[in-house]
């Protein structure tokens, strides 16, 4: 996220030997220039996305987005966000009360099961709109060519690619 709003240098290394008492790790000196203009796009969105993506960094894509907490996950924040844009300014009381749905860190993790036991989540029974989602998910991943790709290899560019082409599908994350 820091390096959507700003640019970042490192520049020197500091060893450990120059602090009293030494710490256990080496220390570095950055230099953080916020982008002037800020990009315009919306910080939520692109702050769900990448959570989301950075949850399990070397899956690719495609895994992460099949399984069915994610489907939901992400089904329940399109239905808020199409909700509030077809509600008047005084349901912003709607948002509140779906605060529960938003894309949090303890919802996307299933814990530490096997990954035989994961692909099985990913693949159990979904209801008809959960697979409408699905189809769209997967879809925008086939056109966007980022389905077989790894959130870890991802640049900046194609994360903002991504996002762009699923709020095209009228898919959003937060």
């Amino acid at each position: 996220n820091t390096q959507l709003l700003a640019k970042v240098d490192h520049l020197l290394a500091v060893g450990k030997n120059n602090f009293r008492p030494p710490p256990k790790v080496d220390s570095s000196v950055m230099r953080i220039e916020p982008k002037n203009p800020q990009p315009q796009i919306n910080f939520l969105e692109w702050d769900g996305l990448v959570r989301l993506c950075f949850q399990r960094k070397h899956k690719m894509l495609r895994a992460i987005f099949k399984h069915k907490s994610v489907l939901k996950l992400i089904e329940a924040n399109t239905s808020t966000v199409n909700a509030l844009a077809n509600a008047d300014p005084s349901s912003v009381l709607l948002r509140e009360q779906n605060d529960d749905m938003l894309i949090d860190d303890t919802e996307v993790t299933s814990g530490a099961g096997t990954e035989a036991e994961e692909d099985m989540d990913a693949t159990m029974e979904l209801d008809e709109s959960s697979k409408s989602i699905k189809d769209k998910v997967m879809t925008v991943l086939a056109k966007t060519g980022f389905a077989e790709t790894r959130a870890a290899k991802m640049s900046i560019a194609d994360f903002l690619k991504l996002l762009l082409a699923f709020n095209e599908a009228s898919i959003h994350f937060s």
